[in-house]
C-alpha cells in the first residue's frame, strides 16, 4: 500500500523558508545542489505542494523558460498545488492547482498515484492539514546547518509526541536526517 510522506529539509530552527519563501538558505549549505539519493522518497506517483512552494522552484529552476528541467526533477510525477492564484505550468508538465480544503482532494489524489507514494513537499501549513486528518505516514526531514531569523515554520500546529515515532536518525553529509512514522491521533 502506498504511503504519504513529508520530506523537507529544514533550518536547525524549524523553517522550511524565509520570510521571501525563499529555499536559497538550503542551496547555501555545500552538497546541497546534488542531494544524497538516498534521502529522496522512493516510488513517487504523486507531489503534493502549496503554490509558495511551486513558485519558488519554477523560478529557481527556470523552469517555465527550460520545461524539460521538469521530467528531470518530475519524472512521470503529476503534482498537485494547493492555490487560489494563478500560476504558469510548464510545457509537458502534469500540475494540477486545487484549492479548498485537503480532505475533498485527498480521494483524487490517492487515486492518481495508485500504488506510489504521495511525496508531501511543502509547506507547514499542507503538513498541518494532512496531520489534521490523520492522512500523513511518514515525516522526514533533513536538517541543515543554518537558522533564519524568521520565514515559514515547519508545522504552525502543536503536534505532541504521542503521535511520532522516531524511526531513524542518522548523519547525511553536512546534514542530520530525522524520519519519524506518524501515529494516529485519538
Amino acid at each position: 500500500m502506498s504511503e504519504i510522506i513529508f520530506d523537507a529539509a529544514v533550518t536547525l530552527n524549524g523553517f522550511l523558508a524565509d520570510e521571501n519563501h525563499s529555499l536559497q538558505w538550503l542551496f547555501d549549505v555545500p552538497g546541497a545542489e546534488k542531494p544524497d539519493p538516498e534521502l529522496l522518497p522512493k516510488n513517487i506517483g504523486v507531489h503534493v505542494e502549496g503554490a509558495n512552494t511551486y513558485q519558488w522552484m519554477l523560478e529557481h529552476e527556470n523552469l517555465i523558460d527550460e520545461p524539460e528541467k521538469w521530467q528531470q526533477f518530475y519524472p512521470n510525477i503529476t503534482t498537485f498545488v494547493f492555490t487560489h492564484r494563478n500560476l504558469p505550468v510548464p510545457e509537458g508538465a502534469d500540475v494540477r492547482f486545487v484549492s479548498g480544503a485537503l480532505r475533498d482532494h485527498l480521494p483524487t489524489i490517492r487515486e492518481v498515484a495508485g500504488d506510489k507514494n504521495i511525496w508531501v513537499l511543502g509547506g507547514g501549513e499542507l503538513l498541518g492539514q494532512f496531520l489534521d486528518i490523520n492522512a500523513l505516514d511518514r515525516l522526514a526531514l533533513t536538517i541543515a546547518p543554518a537558522a533564519l531569523a524568521s520565514g515559514a515554520p515547519l508545522l504552525p500546529r502543536t503536534l505532541g509526541s504521542e503521535r511520532l515515532e522516531l524511526i531513524e536518525a542518522r548523519q547525511a553529509g553536512p546534514f542530520a536526517r530525522l524520519v519519524y512514522q506518524v501515529l494516529t491521533a485519538h
